[in-house]
Formats: C-alpha cells, structure tokens, sequence
C-alpha cells in the first residue's frame, strides 16, 4: 500500500484495514515501518476531523471507547488487569506513564491529552 495523507473517508478506512492487518509486524521491517507511518497518517486524519473535545483523561478514554465500541474488559492488557481497569476507570487510580504509553498507542489517544491531571475520587 502507497502510503498518503488521508483526504477521504474511503481511504482513512482502507488505511484503517491494512493497519489492522499488519499491526502486529515487528519494529524495523518493512510491514514495521508502514505499520508505524499509516498510524501517523491514520492519527492526523483523526485530529483534523474527529477532534477530541476538552476532557480530562478519563473523560478522553471513556469518548474513545464509546465510538470504538471498547468495553472496559477490552482495556485488560492495555491498562492493566481487570481490577486495575475498573479503578482507573472509576478515577480511583490515576494513570501511569506505561498506560499512558499504550493508550496512545492502541487507542490513538494523543499524550497531551493523556498527561493531563485529574482529580481521583476518594
């Protein structure tokens, strides 16, 4: 796949397909390196046209999952186990730089947005 900036719907999808069918390629080869540029691409289309409103990290998580269609059980690994996804979720533990990481990552939730603080309920 020639790799572009996305300008249509049809391609941020078809980019969407390939990335999925090469996510698990490992860093350095060439499946890698496009899996790495199509996520680029992929995330710019996102900023320019499915802004994330102002929110605090949570609130992000929570708007990425629903119009991903995520369950929180989907979040084991990302963030961490069942118990762990549960407390972060209900802002009883705050986000660590490793979940931080992965978030980004696998839900394409930008840092800035991640790193932002948040108040914990007692």
């Amino acid at each position: 796949m020639q790799i572009k900036i996305l300008k249509t719907e049809e391609e941020y999808f078809q980019a969407l397909d390939r990335l999925e069918e090469i996510f698990q390629a490992k860093p350095g080869t060439p499946e890698g390196d496009e899996a790495e540029l199509l996520s680029l691409v992929i995330r710019k289309y996102d900023e320019a046209n499915f802004p994330l409103p102002e929110t605090d990290p949570i609130e992000a998580i929570e708007f990425m999952m629903e119009q991903q269609d995520i369950k929180p059980k989907d979040l084991v690994g990302i963030i961490g186990d069942k118990t762990l996804v549960s407390k972060v979720l209900n802002r009883k533990r705050k986000l660590t730089i490793d979940m931080i990481r992965r978030l980004n990552e696998k839900l394409n939730l930008p840092f800035d947005v991640l790193l932002k603080d948040y108040s914990l309920l007692c």
